[in-house]
């Protein structure tokens, strides 16, 4: 199908262009949006007589996105979520949830305009795509924990599995001074309890008195 470009997509054209998409693609995407028209006679009187406004118009959510796209590339938005000790998520992080964790710190960010290949289903620092305007795009970190804690270690360069070998060191730690607590223990009730041969000495002793 051939279609003319309301507005610049990323690898199909900019502004303006007539060119030809899988039919698919036209009908689910860029017709529905807002992002094409149909390339006929009438629709290319019709872009023409709105070009000018378009580009204004254009121009003007450029703007606004590369003002919002200052603050918020680079910004690292924290998500908690159950996972196994290996770092696998019991469920996924998805478009929506970083659409949200972004909104929850004062960014207004649509589901549409994230770029997620596919769910996020594995704890730690994940690079996110925001496209906040056709040609102005920036990217976001997630940070996905299993609590703010583990997240901040995780903020500090600390990996998954750094964090679970410190978590068993320090739990052998543990084990280890538990048993020479026991030991020590043992060893003061020893030389409390009074052996045969230790009487036999005292008894001795008090003979000689």
């Amino acid at each position: 199908m051939q279609v003319i470009l309301m507005e610049r997509v990323a690898k199909l054209g900019q502004m303006g262009e007539v060119v030809s998409v899988k039919d698919g693609y036209a009908r689910n995407f860029l017709l529905p949006q807002g992002k094409a028209m149909r390339a006929n006679e009438a629709n290319l009187a019709v872009f023409e007589a709105q070009k000018a406004q378009l580009e204004a118009r254009n121009l003007e959510t450029k703007a606004e996105a590369e003002k919002l796209a200052e603050k918020l590339d680079g910004q690292q938005f924290v998500v908690i979520r159950t996972a196994s000790d290996g770092g696998s998520l019991y469920g996924s992080v998805t478009i929506r949830d970083a659409a949200e964790a972004a909104t929850a710190e004062g960014f207004s960010i649509d589901r549409k305009q994230v770029a997620l290949n596919a769910p996020i289903k594995e704890l730690g620092l994940h690079t996110v795509t925001v496209r906040l305007h056709p040609e102005v795009e920036v990217t976001i970190e997630m940070n996905v924990a299993r609590s703010e804690e583990e997240a901040e270690l995780q903020a500090a360069g600390k990996s998954i599995a750094e964090l679970a070998a410190e978590a068993e060191a320090e739990a052998e730690f543990e084990i280890a001074e538990l048993f020479d607590d026991i030991g020590a223990a043992a060893a003061d009730d020893d030389d409390l309890v009074e052996t045969p041969e230790s009487k036999a000495d005292d008894a001795d002793e008090s003979k000689e008195d």
